[in-house]
């Protein structure tokens, strides 16, 4: 991310993402294997004389101004005055600015809009500031301060690490343990992956997911393991009925993300699909992040001849993922998706 201290307005561009496979997994230090949308949306940022900062959510047709930063702030604000507080903490405090939000993103369809606009706002608040490029993972951390500390949602870095590492034709296994990234082909012949939205608005702060995340971790202490990344399935015995019902979903679906990258390596689609339908069926009844809306959309997806269908996203509403193969006519509604180009800024 090139410094433009000389420039008067910048953009940048995040893009939202999917899930293949690997859900609510990243906070255990799991595997995961998303891919960058070709949606996103766009924040621009223009010098503006005077003290303090406006901003303008296009698509909301709502606006906010304002010099200090401490307090909270309702939905979208909290992000954008976040992104001012996490970095004036760097040491790397934005001047006053005039911001602009535009969307190509639903909100709350489980397609990462939340993690889009941090990182949108980070690199350009960030280039009209003049900052040196950084690294893509401290960025991400970046982003996810905002999260955890003005919004409310202790969310882990799969959302931010897809935005930024994000590439045409590729999907992205991550080790949140090692933080590495390894780009897998996502080459899927005459098949489509599709998104139905359930029409269940789902926010992450306001659901169960903080919840989850507790419970992991105390699952992974009652098994006497760092994290449930070191945990096995023999040892859920140890465990009351709701706390291995979680350990159970995150021991299983880190091994369904390596055997998802397994057939992405070797083409077996197949093979894919029928880990997308196991890994539903284990958020929906060991995870329990699932509703019958979100069920209702993977078995839609899955009459219209779906390999395998699965919800995505933290849960508790959004969308859901179908796997339909050449010639499959997807369900009313729904809507092809693609992996794109990951985040960029650029000086207008």
């Amino acid at each position: 991310m090139t410094a433009l201290a000389e420039h008067r307005t910048v953009r940048a561009y995040a893009p939202g993402r999917v899930n293949l496979i690997g859900e609510h997994t990243d906070h255990s230090e799991g595997l995961a294997l998303p891919f960058a949308l070709e949606q996103g949306l766009t924040v621009t940022a223009s010098l503006r004389e005077g003290a303090g900062w406006h901003a303008s959510a296009l698509d909301l047709g709502e606006q906010d101004s304002f010099t200090a930063v401490d307090g909270s702030a309702p939905g979208w604000r909290a992000f954008v005055r976040g992104a001012v507080a996490v970095l004036r903490e760097q040491g790397q405090a934005p001047p006053p600015a005039e911001i602009v939000i535009e969307g190509g993103l639903p909100r709350g369809a489980g397609l990462s809009s939340s993690a889009a606009l941090s990182v949108a706002l980070v690199l350009a608040l960030r280039a009209l500031n003049g900052s040196a490029e950084a690294q893509a993972l401290e960025l991400a951390r970046l982003c996810q301060r905002i999260e955890h500390e003005w919004v409310g949602a202790q969310t882990g870095l799969l959302d931010q690490l897809a935005a930024l590492h994000g590439r045409a034709h590729t999907a992205l296994l991550i080790d949140f343990r090692t933080l590495q990234v390894e780009q897998l082909p996502l080459e899927l012949g005459g098949h489509t992956l599709v998104v139905l939205d359930s029409g269940q608005r789902h926010v992450n702060a306001a659901s169960a997911y903080n919840e989850r995340r507790s419970e992991c971790e105390q699952a992974a202490r009652r098994m006497g393991a760092p994290t449930l990344r070191d945990a096995q399935i023999q040892d859920l015995h140890m465990l009351p009925p709701t706390l291995a019902r979680r350990a159970r979903h995150v021991i299983a679906e880190n091994g369904r993300v390596a055997q998802a990258a397994d057939a992405l390596r070797t083409g077996d689609l197949v093979r894919l699909g029928r880990l997308l339908d196991a890994s539903h069926a284990s958020l929906r009844d060991d995870f329990e992040v699932s509703t019958p809306a979100l069920d209702a959309a993977v078995d839609a997806l899955r009459r219209a001849g779906a390999l395998g269908a699965r919800m995505i996203g933290g849960g508790f509403g959004g969308s859901a993922l179908g796997l339909m193969p050449p010639g499959a006519a997807p369900p009313a509604g729904s809507h092809a998706v693609r992996p794109g180009a990951g985040a960029r800024v650029e000086q207008i």
